[in-house]
Formats: C-alpha cells, structure tokens, sequence
C-alpha cells in the first residue's frame, strides 16, 4: 500500500505537470508577445497549433495585431501626407507672394499720391502681406518639426541678456498699447546653453501676447519678466496682468491657432501658430514651457530650460505661479510641460 500510494503520488505530480505546462506555456508566449508589441515590434504574432480554446484565443490575438497595425500604418502615412501637403503648400506659395510683396510694396511707397481711401487700402495690404509672410514662415517652421528635422544650434546664452533684446525689439508694440515692459533685477548672469535664435523667438512670443493682453487702464499693470538659474537649470517667467485664463484654457493656450476669445484681435499680427512654435522650441531643448493663469488676475507662462544640452530637468528654479497672486483652490492647470 505505501508503493502504491507513493507511485500514484509521482503520477498524480507528473500530470499535473503536463497539464499545468499545456496551459501556462501559452499564457507566458502570449505575455512575451503582447510585450513586444507594446515595445513597436508590430510584426510579432502567436504561433498557431490545434484547433483548441487556447488555439482560437491566439487567432483571435493575431488578427487583433494584424488589424491594430494596418491602422497605425494608415495612421503614419496620413501623418505623413498632411506634412509633406504643409510643406508643399508653404514653399509653393513662396513665389506668388513675391511678385504680390514687390507689387504691394511699390503701392506703398507712393501712397503719398493717392486718394484717403486708396491710400488705406495700400497700408492695409501691406499689413496683411506681412501677416501671410509670417504665416507661411510660421507654417513651414512647423512641418520641420513635425518631420524630425529641427536642429539646435546650441551656444552658451545669457537669458537676461536675451530677455533684453526681446523687450527693445518690441518697445513699439509696448508703447502703442500703452504698456510698461520690463525686466526685473536677477542674481548675475543666467547661461544656459541653448540655440539663441530659437529661444529669442519663444521670449519674443510669450512677450508680445503678454502685451496683447496686458490690461493698460489698471494703474501699476504691465508685463513682467523674470529670470533665474540654478545647479541644473535656468528660466524666464512672462507675467501679465489682464484678462487671464479661464479653468481649462491653460491647456490649450498652446494648440494650432487655438484663442482664447475668436472675437478678440491680434494687435501684434500673430498668426496663431506663435505659442505652438515656442512648445516645439522649448522641447528641442529638453526643457518645458507652462501656463498659469486666473481670470482677472491675469496669466505667467514659464520657460524652463537645462543648463547643458541633453541633461535632464527635475525642477524649476522660479514657481509658475506668480508671487502676486491671490492664494485660491481652483489655479488653472499647468500645461505645457515636457513630453
């Protein structure tokens, strides 16, 4: 009896065995495959045996990855198709607005000798031929990197130096609104190593909205920038004072041609294709670009970026939240950050 007992003991353990690996082993490849899906290698696929439940499920499993990889696939070749379509349409257009740019240039210039009203017309072509120059700049600025070939031209930059460059050059804006710009004392110089063009361009954009929107009548109002750098990082913070943000406008201030009231004008000509320039800037970079804002209270965007190129960001050395700010539960959300 005890032999009998013990081999039926080895028995029942070996069958066990056998059942247990016929239904764990598939289980295990499924999981291995799933992950190398999950990992982009679309081409993977269960290997098929029997006609069991086990064999109907990695069926089942195949055609679900045949089917989620034709779509991404048809994903990637719209993608595809609507930026070369951009890129096209921006270059082509280059040729005509030429000829209308010389054209509206030399009506321009001898608007000396034309009617009121013909006069206008020519300072009101010239404005709008400036705009489209602008967009179609704008437009092919973003299908470089919608393509991947955006590159740095990194050197070392001082924010505070380029904060100034940014705030003369659009000292006739500030002065046609009506607002004071400036920027406030830092602790030294702030260098970080950056393409200067580009990061000259986020600071040019986040100041002129800030103008746009700056409230003029509110006495002691006006935009504000910050800049500070620590061990790992440096950033610029804007701050205006007028409409600001409502709650979930935060994040999307910086979607394609995306405002925030459809009724409001442009003062400073924006093709609404600034702020979505300046995310994709911000991210070549490694760094961040946020939002802040409250209704009333106005808005502060903050650029953030790495002291060296490549290097990762953990913290910023300014808050996003501006420092005048009233305290309250409900802060519009952050947006923008790295992704």
């Amino acid at each position: 009896m005890l032999t009998a007992g013990l081999l039926l003991m080895v028995l029942v353990a070996g069958v066990t065995l056998l059942v247990t690996r016929q239904v764990v082993t598939p289980v295990r490849l499924a999981r291995q495959v799933a992950e190398r899906l999950a990992a982009g290698q679309l081409q993977e696929r269960l290997r098929v045996r029997g006609e069991d439940d086990i064999a109907r499920l990695a069926t089942s499993f195949n055609q679900m990855a045949s089917n989620l990889q034709r779509q991404i696939r048809q994903l990637e070749e719209l993608s595809r198709v609507q930026r070369r379509f951009v890129a096209d349409v921006s270059h082509e257009l280059r040729t005509p607005l030429t000829t209308v740019r010389m054209a509206g240039d030399l009506l321009h210039d001898a608007r000396g000798s034309f009617e009121p009203a013909t006069a206008r017309a020519a300072e009101l072509l010239q404005t709008e031929l400036d705009r489209f120059e602008t967009l179609l700049s704008d437009l092919l600025e973003i299908s470089r990197f919608d393509a991947g070939a955006a590159v740095l031209d990194a050197e070392d930059v001082d924010l505070v130096e380029a904060a100034q460059r940014v705030v003369e050059s659009t000292r006739a804006l500030a002065e046609q609104r009506g607002v004071r710009v400036e920027v406030l004392p830092a602790d030294g110089r702030c260098v970080a190593e950056a393409d200067v063009r580009r990061v000259e361009r986020v600071l040019r954009n986040l100041v002129s909205n800030a103008i746009d929107h700056a409230d003029a009548t509110r006495a002691g109002a006006g935009v504000e920038i910050r800049v500070a750098a620590d061990a790992d990082g440096a950033a610029v913070t804007v701050r205006d004072h007028g409409v600001g943000l409502a709650p979930g406008e935060a994040s999307m201030v910086f979607n394609r041609f995306w405002r925030a009231d459809p009724a409001r004008a442009r003062t400073s000509g924006g093709t609404g294709l600034g702020l979505s320039i300046a995310l994709e800037d911000a991210h070549l970079h490694g760094g961040w670009l946020q939002a802040w804002g409250r209704p009333g209270q106005g808005a502060q965007f903050r650029l953030t970026l790495p002291r060296r190129v490549g290097a990762a960001l953990r913290h910023s050395p300014l808050p996003l939240a501006p420092v005048d700010a009233e305290p309250t539960t409900d802060d519009a959300p952050l947006a923008g950050a790295s992704s």
